[in-house]
């Protein structure tokens, strides 16, 4: 048997514990590097003159954006992911272990996502419109 057989088991295992705490640190450095580039902004608006409570207040209504659209864009993306292991078990197009089932999940996420996009075209279209009227 060859020797790297023998390793693939342990470097899985460590790959599936390196991923979580490399996805925590980096949230823990953007959120760091968040607050440092507020701050200097903060004091630069103070500095030209501006109040601190008016500085504070401009900083926190320019980070802060909402997306109304992204439950839908999850949705139809699961769904989609799921419409596309459920073809892939109706057909038997390929083996759960090779790469053509992961293929086929990853079209299946595509057109969710494809999906979702018309979708939030459409009702953007719509607001617009009704806006206009209003």
């Amino acid at each position: 048997m060859n020797d790297f057989d023998e390793l693939t088991p342990l470097f899985g295992i460590v790959l599936f514990l390196s991923i979580p705490i490399v996805a925590i640190v980096m949230v823990f450095i953007t959120s760091i590097k968040k607050k440092n580039r507020d701050t200097e902004l903060r004091l630069a608006l103070i500095q030209q003159g501006t109040d601190a409570d008016t500085a504070k207040l401009l900083i926190e209504q320019q980070t802060e954006k909402h997306d109304k659209y992204s439950s839908l864009r999850w949705a139809c993306i699961l769904i989609g992911m799921g419409l596309g292991a459920l073809v892939d078990a109706l057909l038997g197009l390929a083996p759960k272990h090779n790469i053509y089932f992961w293929l086929i999940i990853a079209a299946g996420m595509g057109v969710g996502l494809l999906t979702s996009f018309i979708v939030e075209y459409k009702l953007t279209k719509k607001e617009q419109q009704e806006q206009r009227e209003a």
